[in-house]
């Protein structure tokens, strides 16, 4: 589903995220994934489980279990192997760019910027 440097979209690593500790069923997973998120993000239950069903053809999630709950058929996800280094990949692609991002941040403000000029080249 993606290359070494695809990067991944928000909501999908943060299901990826959530899946990474333990199985999890759908709504558990919402939860997760605005727990994660602080908030930011609200997954709905049709767009989650478009994306689970997306991210288990494509290898990256697998179905751990069913159990009926109430009547009501629940469905458990785990990470699969390549989930957990499509995930690893794109947590070491993430901080690289955080660290690039710092670094620049710190020398901004270790030398303070040259004044413009009136009427020169922008």
């Amino acid at each position: 589903m993606h290359g070494a440097h695809t990067p991944l979209r928000e909501p999908t690593s943060l299901i990826l995220t959530a899946l990474a500790r333990e199985p999890m069923h759908g709504y558990a997973i919402i939860g997760e994934v605005a727990a994660l998120s602080d908030g930011r993000l609200s997954l709905r239950p049709g767009t989650l489980y478009g994306a689970l069903d997306r991210l288990t053809d494509a290898g990256l999630v697998e179905l751990d279990r069913e159990e009926t709950v109430d009547g009501r058929l629940r469905r458990y996800y785990r990470l699969s192997p390549a989930g957990g280094s499509t995930l690893a990949a794109e947590t070491e692609r993430l901080r690289r760019n955080v660290e690039a991002a710092t670094a620049r941040l710190r020398a901004r403000t270790a030398r303070p910027l040259a004044p413009r000029t009136a009427g020169g080249l922008a």
